[in-house]
């Protein structure tokens, strides 16, 4: 298999954690690829007519794309058990889906300030964008501790992902601040060799 990737994608990390938790390493190539929204470079169109990346290239059918696609595919390909059977199954998908609308909303955040010309940047877009990340956080904190705080599931990536990025790319928002609780699992998380030898670095 071959995932079409890039090193700072959030949802590219969260296939990647899933391959190194799932032992699935040896059979899953990394294809390195750059582009974006204004220019594809060397996206994988032929696979992801949208041009976004994870793609899964695999020898048994069309190419899989959507980070949480990918997700089931390998971890129903390796057994790992990432996602459990109903009624869990249920937390964990609505984990997992916090989580990417976390990503979502701050990749959103990140075009607007990096590829969007300063004089049409529309600053309250951008708020909302960020009040929509720090209800899920309040929610994580609130409400969905105890499910991250038990075995490992693909909750847990997914979030630990998110927080990855809050911090690589808002580190200025301090997302911690008023939750002790998410702030002390993260720490902890982030330690797992799976997300040490995923995280994104900044180009230079």
């Amino acid at each position: 298999m071959r995932l079409f990737a890039s090193s700072t994608s959030p949802f590219v990390r969260k296939v990647s954690v899933l391959i190194r938790e799932a032992g699935l390493t040896d059979q899953v190539e990394v294809v390195p690829v750059t582009g974006g929204v204004t220019n594809p470079g060397t996206m994988p169109l032929q696979h992801n007519p949208l041009g976004k990346i994870p793609a899964l290239e695999r020898p048994d059918g069309p190419a899989l794309y959507d980070s949480r696609v990918i997700c089931r595919y390998l971890d129903d390909l390796a057994g790992a058990g990432l996602y459990p059977a109903a009624p869990d199954l249920w937390d964990v998908l609505t984990l997992e889906a916090t989580a990417d609308g976390i990503l979502e909303s701050a990749v959103l955040i990140m075009y607007e300030s990096h590829l969007r010309p300063e004089g049409v940047r529309y600053a309250p877009w951008v708020e909302g964008q960020w009040a929509k990340i720090d209800r899920a956080l309040d929610a994580l904190e609130s409400r969905w501790m105890d499910t991250l705080e038990g075995s490992l599931t693909m909750a847990q990536i997914a979030v630990g992902v998110a927080m990855g990025y809050l911090d690589f790319r808002l580190a200025d928002r301090n997302w911690r601040q008023g939750r002790p609780r998410l702030a002390v699992w993260d720490a902890h998380f982030a330690t797992r060799p799976s997300m040490q030898a995923t995280r994104p670095v900044a180009s230079a």
